[in-house]
């Protein structure tokens, strides 16, 4: 079942990184960076479910193990937050890229140094 999961995180992964690579538009690329990170927090899930620490699984919660059985979801949680400022920045930046230009195609990045 872990199997399933990884290959839907690296499917939406793959999909990601072909979104940066290969689009032009700005806000495109954040999306496709949006899609890279739900794909790392799917894996992160994935594997905090699968993995659960041996003395959570006997039945010997102490508080270390409990603790450790939540190590993905509190990375996945993170890795929400980053995304959260991610975006917000991003846009931040098309606005201003817009404004200075009037276009948001990223190969027009370079030419705001003037």
């Amino acid at each position: 079942m872990l199997e399933r999961y990884l290959l839907i995180s690296a499917l939406l992964f793959a999909i990601g990184l072909y979104g940066t690579l290969s689009r032009r538009h700005v806000v495109a690329v954040l999306i496709s960076i949006e899609l890279m990170l739900n794909g790392v927090n799917v894996a992160l899930i994935a594997f905090s479910r699968y993995t659960v620490p041996a003395a959570v699984r006997l039945g010997g919660a102490g508080d270390a193990a409990a603790a450790g059985a939540l190590t993905g979801q509190a990375f996945a949680l993170f890795v929400i937050v980053v995304a959260a400022a991610e975006a917000a920045l991003g846009l931040a930046l098309v606005i201003a890229l817009f404004r200075a230009r009037g276009t948001a195609d990223i190969t027009e990045v370079s030419l705001m140094r003037r």
